[in-house]
């Protein structure tokens, strides 16, 4: 990993999940989502952005996260550009963005939270808990990512 990581940090459930702040294009607060037949179960729907057609992920249905109940809590759309392709990434809070040295970053364990350590990065403790960083990039394999594509343009 650089010197240093810029990373847009978000709570998914219990855990606190980190991604690198080049990958985000901007943070939506929850919008209507229309849901689509025959989308994968972690697919929550399309939802416009600005006359731009964008699939939803859920990472709770994606990992099998428990969602926290948290009245009041800022949940919304991280739009990601993965290879040129706009995903939304449902989240049930944004936290903040952090600067992370390299030195911080110490390798994913073999399983955390139900997410396996092909798509962390890295951790970084902070306290008593954990930042997990994740690996955007690789979490959807090449299929997937077809699939993805397919449901926004069956819109």
């Amino acid at each position: 990993m650089a010197d240093q990581n810029q990373l847009v940090t978000f709570q998914l459930g219990e855990e606190l999940y980190g991604i690198n702040i080049m990958d985000v294009k901007e943070i939506v607060r929850v919008q209507d989502v229309r849901a689509i037949p025959n989308a994968p179960s972690y697919v929550e729907g399309i939802f416009n952005l600005r006359s731009e057609i964008i699939p939803i992920i859920n990472l709770h249905k994606r990992f099998h996260l428990r969602k926290t109940c948290e009245d009041g809590a800022l949940s919304g759309f991280i739009i990601l550009d993965i290879d040129g392709m706009k995903l939304g990434v449902l989240i049930d809070r944004v936290s903040r963005v952090l600067t992370v040295a390299g030195a911080e970053v110490q390798p994913p364990p073999q399983l955390l939270s139900g997410i396996g350590a092909e798509y962390i990065r890295g951790v970084v403790r902070r306290g008593e808990r954990y930042l997990i960083i994740l690996n955007i990039r690789d979490l959807f394999n090449p299929k997937e990512l077809q699939k993805i594509a397919a449901v926004r343009n069956e819109a």
